[in-house]
């Protein structure tokens, strides 16, 4: 998952927005915790069906995202790839997921389109899974992400990587609740496990809609974000059969097979 993006001008204009969001969120929208039970091995039956109204994954979906982040142009290009990783948890449980590639690169034409001379920034493989029964059906969750961060087109570090059955040498203790099955202003709920390493939270703050490259006009819910291990916070937009149309400064740019 690309992390919380924290330009001083985003970070201020994004904190404004909490204030106005907090002050218009209606009283019945006030803060509900979801506990991380949504997503437990234990307590939940998962499937790779992944069809979350807000966060739909279905094999071959590309989305692709353009903008600029302290004045250069970036991009970002997520697929959901026809690859699944098991994760294995105690007494036996296993969960397999949907392996979904997010690369992040410097598109310097702005065009949407990683050319041979444009860098990589990040890669991540994150792994989702849906659950099919359980307290709250249809919750997507988030078992963690392998990380490679570039520099001058060479891996330097892979920070932020994490597992949440804690295997392969990658801390974690537990999947995270990525988006609710029925997802409400108010509600906040735990993204990442992985204390010290990973650790996200995110808050749904208010319900719209927006316009989207091809015309479309969707219900959107905005995810204030927040990295309480750095402090950082960031907004993301998720539109109704769509998934992510905001991610910070970057917009979508096209979609493709949802």
């Amino acid at each position: 998952m690309v992390p919380v993006r924290r330009s001083i001008a985003w970070s201020a204009s994004v904190l404004l927005l909490c204030l106005i969001a907090a002050l218009v969120m209606p009283a019945s929208a006030a803060a509900q915790q979801l506990p991380l039970s949504h997503c437990a091995p234990a307590q939940n039956t998962f499937t790779l069906n992944i069809d979350n109204a807000y966060f739909p994954l279905p094999v071959g979906a590309v989305w692709v995202y353009t903008g600029k982040e302290q004045g250069e142009n970036i991009g970002l290009q997520i697929t959901v790839l026809p690859e699944t990783e098991t994760f294995r948890f105690g007494g036996g449980l296993n969960v397999t997921t949907r392996v979904v590639e997010e690369r992040e690169w410097a598109n310097t034409d702005a065009d949407g389109v990683i050319d041979p001379d444009e860098l990589l920034i990040e890669v991540s493989r994150n792994y989702y899974a849906q659950t099919q029964a359980g307290p709250a059906p249809g919750t997507v969750c988030y078992f963690g992400e392998n990380v490679d961060i570039y520099e001058d087109g060479e891996v330097v570090s892979h920070e932020g990587a994490w597992r949440a059955d804690g295997r392969r040498g990658l801390p974690g203790e537990a999947p995270g609740i990525f988006m609710p099955a029925k997802p409400q202003p108010g509600m906040t709920f735990q993204q990442e496990v992985a204390p010290g390493v990973a650790e996200d939270e995110a808050t749904i703050v208010r319900t719209g809609t927006a316009t989207l490259p091809d015309g479309r006009v969707v219900n959107t819910i905005t995810v204030r974000d927040f990295n309480p291990l750095d402090g950082s916070r960031g907004t993301k937009v998720y539109g109704q059969g769509v998934g992510l149309i905001e991610d910070g400064p970057l917009r979508l740019l096209s979609v493709t097979g949802v």
